[in-house]
């Protein structure tokens, strides 16, 4: 067990569980480590995500967030703190792409919310069940960021273009059916035990199948996106280290703080 998360194993089966409700920056760090651990493990054949508190995650830990990388956000001066920023979200979209990366498919089990880096994770899953009581939204928006961690980049190879156009410029939310319905998940169950059971039933059927065939198959289908999805990670963190820093952004933060609507006026 780490601090963010704790790793089960049910032989060639792990789960990984989120312990935190929020992504604060240490579980960036150990979400790296551990999936890279996973890709080493030949043996491995199928891994669980799942959240361990009332919801799957409530996506980045602003308070956290802010406190470890308020100055690099700021990305103040000339090339070195917009350099400095670029590195920082290089680093962290480095962790989202290991689960990813991982040989072995990954499932996303999913129950209440995901928002914002939540949907970042699952999007980086191979795939995705949720609780009929499962929201989703991607909702950096909201908070004058451009989602930067690969659901701009994943997202429409999932739901399409449209839809995740709908759900990017907006920062809407959208109920389990709805997800259903755009392919986002492959499945609704009633509830967690259901969900940690479907996702367990789904791991030890792809389990049953021979190992080097799944791990071939998941090859071959990520060649087709891998490229374009990497120039898209590269594209955002260049546009996020120049245009992050903002006036907009100080607002986010300073609602979000005083639990009130944000006024943005596009400086």
């Amino acid at each position: 067990m780490t601090s963010q998360l704790r790793v089960d194993r049910d032989g060639a089966i792990a789960t990984v569980s989120l312990l935190a409700a929020t992504m604060s920056p240490p579980l960036f760090t150990e979400l790296g480590e551990v999936f890279a651990g996973f890709a080493a493990e030949s043996a491995l054949r199928a891994v669980i995500v799942r959240g361990d508190t009332k919801v799957f995650s409530y996506g980045l830990d602003l308070p956290a967030a802010f406190a470890a990388w308020g100055p690099t956000f700021a990305g103040t001066g000339l090339a070195a703190g917009r350099t400095e920023l670029w590195r920082l979200v290089r680093k962290l979209q480095a962790t989202i792409t290991a689960v990813a990366s991982c040989p072995a498919p990954v499932i996303a089990a999913i129950h209440s919310w995901c928002i914002g880096g939540g949907v970042d994770l699952v999007t980086a899953c191979d795939l995705r069940i949720c609780t009929a009581d499962a929201r989703f939204s991607v909702r950096e928006t909201k908070v004058a960021m451009v989602a930067d961690l690969g659901s701009l980049q994943r997202l429409p190879l999932v739901i399409g273009d449209a839809a995740t156009r709908e759900l990017a410029l907006t920062g809407k939310d959208i109920d389990a059916d709805r997800a259903l319905a755009l392919g986002l998940v492959s499945e609704v169950v009633a509830d967690r035990g259901a969900v940690d059971a479907a996702a367990c039933a789904l791991a030890a059927e792809i389990a049953a199948n021979p190992p080097l065939v799944v791990r071939g198959v998941k090859q071959v289908l990520d060649q087709a996106t891998r490229g374009e999805v990497a120039d898209g990670l590269e594209r955002v963190a260049s546009w996020n280290a120049a245009f992050l820093p903002s006036e907009d952004l100080e607002e986010a933060a300073r609602a979000f703080a005083a639990k009130r609507s944000p006024a943005f006026k596009g400086r």
